[in-house]
């Protein structure tokens, strides 16, 4: 339990890479780590991109072309070696519960049967056990938001239409200069009594 706790308790998000690539096999054994994650009916949904190395300039070339980089704050985020891009597939958990073991609960008629997004919530969830295994390994990572040319990313990589993007991840090495932390960093963590209402609301 002290290991764990200590995993959660010192993962950031990173916004500072060492250009270096991961160690052979090291992004298979986070993604499978990021697997075992929560799937409601296994229906395990969620997809990632994967660019390395020199690919990595396929995002950023879109995302953050290079006249705006010269006053972009976190300039060694672009030395992430991985740059990965998280997806849900909405029409797996569909086809999952109109299957004989699933098809009581109604969900497998479609997208709007469902009271929740769960391919968003096992997505996320997946994600966040890659971030978690990520600082198990030494690594830095950065969940971030696909903000600006969505529609182009997705085209120049394939992506297919019905799935929904739920982010990026920079991954690799920290530098060994901490870029600094996020204007949001210094926000005062909230308390479990602010969050827990016992007994109710």
């Amino acid at each position: 339990m002290t290991e764990f706790t200590e995993v959660v308790r010192n993962r950031r998000m990173t916004r500072a890479f060492a250009p270096e690539p991961l160690d052979h096999g090291q992004l298979d054994r986070l993604v499978d780590l990021a697997g075992r994650a929560p799937s409601a009916g296994k229906s395990q949904g969620w997809h990632l991109v994967a660019l390395e190395g020199d690919e990595t300039a396929r995002y950023w070339d879109v995302a953050l072309p290079r006249e705006r980089r010269a006053t972009f704050r976190w300039s060694h985020l672009l030395d992430a070696p991985v740059v990965l891009l998280a997806f849900a597939d909405p029409h797996a958990y569909v086809e999952r519960y109109a299957q004989d073991d699933k098809s009581s609960t109604g969900l497998g008629a479609g997208v709007e049967a469902w009271p929740a997004p769960y391919w968003t919530i096992d997505a996320s969830m997946a994600v966040m056990t890659l971030l978690l295994a990520a600082e198990d390994e030494g690594l830095g990572a950065l969940l971030f938001a696909v903000f600006r040319s969505e529609e182009e990313i997705r085209a120049s990589l394939g992506v297919p239409e019905r799935m929904v993007t739920i982010g990026a991840v920079a991954l690799g090495r920290p530098h060994p200069e901490p870029a600094g932390r996020g204007r949001s960093a210094s926000r005062p963590r909230r308390t479990p009594a602010e969050i827990v209402h016992r007994g109710g609301w």
